[in-house]
């Protein structure tokens, strides 16, 4: 299923970015994942599905979705989501009881949008749920690591979307700090993470990423028919895209 979501992304975006300081790094063998993220759009399910293919292909992905949401795309359930009610008093519960399940494998990732809901990139605080700072308690081998995921329009018709993981935290650390001590490290964290990814995608420099995937460049149709003519007739390679050039790609 993981090839649909490769294919949906190239199809509607023009690459996917990877920080060149943002790798995933220093996950012990043995040790489950536990990933946070925010939650600028829509796209962020998609989005996370491809990186967890091209970043953990070795792990067993799983997510919380929003029970009503995952209702209505139930083909979430066929890549490891799960349904959480977040109208409920059983919502946090509910979440809690499932982590641990998936955690007690050190073969899994959990991937969660922390904040629960859509939020600008640029929103301050972040405002994390309490529940993601309860895993450390759950799950005291894991390793917790911050994502940073934003889009940008650069020079294609199509978005870019980047990603950025920050340093990774033990559990047995977090779990040694009171639970809103613990919540504000991993927000200060995330938030650290936030603001270097977007230096970076303000730049608008493909050189400070690595290609996870590229989409189609170009505006297509008649427009590029008549840049493709124009081209032959001149001797010129045609180029899609408005910048020339070769990027770093992983695939």
């Amino acid at each position: 299923m993981s090839a649909y979501f490769d294919r949906f992304v190239r199809r509607h975006m023009n690459a996917l970015r990877l920080a060149s300081w943002g790798r995933p790094a220093g996950i012990a063998a043995g040790a489950p994942v536990v990933i946070y993220a925010n939650h600028p759009a829509w796209w962020d399910a998609a989005i996370l599905i491809v990186a967890a293919d091209r970043l953990f292909p070795e792990r067993e992905s799983f997510a919380p979705i929003d029970a009503a949401m995952l209702e209505k795309y139930g083909i979430f359930r066929k890549m490891g989501a799960f349904p959480v009610d977040l109208d409920s008093a059983r919502g946090g519960a509910q979440f809690l009881s499932a982590a641990r399940a998936i955690l007690a494998s050190s073969e899994r990732v959990l991937w969660i949008t922390a904040q629960g809901r859509f939020a600008d990139v640029r929103a301050r605080p972040l405002g994390l749920k309490p529940g993601v700072a309860r895993l450390a308690e759950i799950a005291p081998e894991a390793v917790f690591l911050p994502l940073a995921v934003e889009y940008a329009f650069w020079d294609e018709r199509g978005a870019e979307a980047f990603l950025a993981f920050g340093a990774p935290m033990r559990a047995a650390d977090l779990r040694a700090l009171p639970r809103p001590e613990r919540l504000a490290r991993m927000e200060t964290a995330l938030t650290a993470t936030l603001d270097r990814l977007s230096g970076d995608v303000i730049a608008r420099d493909p050189a400070r990423f690595e290609t996870l995937l590229s989409g189609r460049r170009g505006v297509g149709g008649v427009y590029d028919g008549w840049r493709r003519l124009a081209a032959a007739l001149t001797g010129r390679r045609f180029e899609p895209g408005h910048r020339n050039g070769e990027e770093r790609r992983t695939r």
